[in-house]
């Protein structure tokens, strides 16, 4: 499907977020949605944010021409149009994130493998997500490159040492990079207040509380 799960937008979103690159790469931008989500996102929930005013280089790379839309040209800053296999080696910008959201799983475990070494020379950060169970798929609308070719799993990673996993119940996501330290803590710190105001929701408590090093007062 040229299209993700919706139960993983929080904590993908999250991710991009926290990161704020100025140089995006989406691999497999499929209908463009995680596009259009961080045009939104990386340039309107900015402080110093001019409507209209692009601030952030966001391009894509799809193997599959025909989904491609006018709207696709407007999202994205350019669109490179071919086997991300290919198309990879020969980039000589440097990307602060690359996305591979639902796309890893379309290689083998060799050309992933590959993929990844090549991500990891023209990015500073990779952010990967694969289904927990994948399904068997092949050809999706007319598109040879919908066929799921290997399902990986966290083992899959072990070798990374740059790395941490978010949990999602359907998905296996995936945060490597240089900054995978900094990120990884800033989203235990949210994690961290968001189970607090829950027990505070839970409990009805009104006085000033203290937990993990965390001060939330309501």
């Amino acid at each position: 499907m040229p299209s993700s799960h919706p139960y993983q937008l929080n904590e993908i979103l999250e991710l991009i977020i926290a990161t704020n690159p100025r140089k995006l790469l989406d691999i497999g931008i499929g209908f463009g949605k995680y596009g259009f989500l961080s045009r939104e996102y990386l340039e309107l929930w900015q402080p110093d944010s001019v409507y209209n005013t692009r601030t952030h280089q966001i391009d894509g790379i799809e193997a599959f021409e025909a989904y491609l839309t006018p709207l696709h040209r407007l999202i994205y800053d350019h669109i490179y149009t071919g086997d991300a296999k290919d198309i990879l080696p020969k980039l000589t910008d440097r990307y602060d994130l690359i996305l591979m959201i639902d796309v890893f799983e379309h290689f083998t475990h060799e050309d992933g493998l590959k993929v990844l070494e090549e991500c990891r020379r023209c990015g500073r950060n990779i952010l990967i997500s694969v289904p927990r169970i994948m399904s068997v798929q092949e050809d999706v609308f007319e598109n040879p490159y919908e066929t799921h070719r290997y399902n990986w799993k966290r083992k899959d990673f072990a070798e990374i040492q740059d790395k941490f996993f978010v949990y999602n119940s359907k998905s296996t996501i995936c945060f490597i990079g240089e900054d995978s330290q900094r990120i990884g803590t800033i989203i235990k710190k949210r994690k961290r207040r968001k189970a607090i105001v829950r027990l505070l929701e839970l409990t009805g408590m009104k006085r000033p509380l203290k937990i993990l090093g965390v001060g939330i007062r309501q």
